[in-house]
């Protein structure tokens, strides 16, 4: 008898890797760039800039390029990770350029585009050369020794508007801080994937916490305090909440115990208010926290907080239009510290409103991925990223807003600053390598 074709075996689905997804929307990225930086020429001069097609070219350019890698190295990767960081940039190089417009000898949007280029290359090498992401799991101990060394450093180097967090060198600076919170995350996820068990089921209990044995939690423990004694001494407060909120979270991924949460809020309200209480330029930003308008009654005029209120407030629902503010009033660290008040005086609440939701979706689809992935430290690795991101958007937003006290940090792809946009690319490209491992099947697998 011959086999009917009834009997034949269904042809397995094909799994859509859904590319053409995100050229789609990379081209919607790059557009919408492209027409916020001619709309800031038309609002403050009423004219087109003269290297509109210039930025569009070299947005593009950047965009095509880390398509191309991700479709040739990493086709299953998640569609809206890059298109995502591709927009923010932009926005960012925009509202730098429209700021750049009120300081002409002060132009930072030239530098901030070359140093996006080359966190878009490290982005292209992150993708094109790291092939499987548990590599990273066998340099555990040598990233957390980097991390601290590039935590140390600036100790040894002047304060910049009261922190030691720069290295400066004739008229090149860099932040060594941004780079070690992507090795920490590293260490963290690597060790607590190892001894995620050991945290979680051994110990002595107390009420509702399960406490691991010393032999186990120590040697986290000790390079948690470490490397928040130095950045304590460095007087980066923003930076310290963001290591600490890393290893809370971190911690209760790996054991499940919600207790943990408890415990780090309380451990952070202590730090908090000891350094808060001690340290006098922790202690003056509290001070200026409390009371954002205390400088205008005593007659010195609004403070960089207060004009950062009056920004947000001139900006009401629609916002005055890009080019239209005056959120320049704010001062020194218009650029960085308080782009986000551009945003919200010249985008208005509806703007704010759709870039805080790219960076949730970017953090949501990091928590996707860790979620999907079957390795206990890509899934950590995935979480951690995602929440650097996450918190680094909560510290800032949260001080400009006057939510918490100033913390100083650089908004993630907006606020100018070489090195927090390098390290935001290369966070992106750890997560789309990790997005392809999850979402890639493996071998004798049903593809659905």
């Amino acid at each position: 008898m011959t086999a009917t074709t009834a009997d034949a075996p269904p042809p397995a689905p094909r799994l859509r890797r859904r590319r053409g997804v995100e050229l789609s929307l990379l081209v919607c990225a790059v557009l919408v760039s492209v027409f916020g930086y001619i709309s800031v020429g038309l609002g403050k001069n009423h004219t087109l800039p003269p290297d509109a097609a210039g930025y569009g070219a070299g947005l593009g350019a950047l965009a095509l390029l880390a398509h191309i890698a991700v479709r040739l190295r990493a086709p299953y990767a998640d569609p809206l990770l890059l298109p995502i960081a591709i927009l923010l940039n932009g926005l960012g190089l925009v509202l730098i350029y429209r700021l750049d417009l009120e300081t002409p000898n002060d132009r930072a949007a030239p530098t901030q585009l070359i140093w996006s280029t080359l966190g878009a290359a490290l982005f292209i090498a992150v993708v094109a050369f790291l092939r499987d992401h548990r590599v990273l799991q066998r340099y555990a101990y040598l990233s957390v020794a980097t991390a601290l060394v590039l935590l140390i450093v600036p100790i040894f180097f002047p304060a910049v508007n009261g922190a030691k967090i720069w290295i400066r060198f004739g008229g090149f600076s860099i932040q060594p801080g941004e780079f070690a919170k992507v090795l920490l995350a590293v260490f963290f996820a690597a060790y607590l994937a190892a001894n995620r068990n050991a945290l979680a089921h051994t110990g002595r209990r107390l009420r509702r916490l399960q406490l691991p044995t010393g032999r186990v939690l120590g040697p986290l423990v000790a390079i948690w305090a470490l490397s928040v004694l130095v950045l304590v001494l460095e007087r980066d407060l923003g930076t310290s909440l963001l290591f600490f909120g890393l290893f809370v979270i971190m911690l209760y991924v790996a054991t499940g115990r919600t207790g943990w949460i408890a415990v780090g809020l309380l451990l952070a309200a202590v730090g908090a208010f000891a350094v808060g209480s001690l340290e006098p330029h922790v202690h003056s930003r509290v001070e200026d926290w409390l009371n954002p308008f205390a400088s205008i009654e005593a007659g010195r005029g609004p403070g960089q907080l207060a004009q950062s209120l009056f920004a947000f407030a001139a900006g009401g629902m629609l916002g005055t239009g890009l080019g239209l503010g005056r959120s320049i009033l704010i001062g020194f660290a218009a650029k960085s510290d308080f782009i986000l008040a551009t945003a919200g005086e010249e985008l208005g609440l509806v703007g704010l409103t759709a870039i805080f939701m790219l960076y949730a979706l970017l953090v949501a689809r990091g928590f996707r991925t860790g979620l999907s992935l079957r390795d206990p430290f890509g899934r950590l690795l995935a979480i951690g990223l995602s929440a650097i991101l996450g918190l680094q958007v909560f510290v800032i937003a949260g001080g400009v807003m006057g939510l918490i006290p100033l913390t100083g940090m650089a908004m993630p792809f907006l606020a100018q600053g070489g090195s927090s946009v390098v390290t935001n690319w290369v966070m992106v490209a750890l997560l789309i390598r990790l997005s392809d491992s999850a979402r890639r099947p493996r071998p004798g697998e049903d593809p659905r």
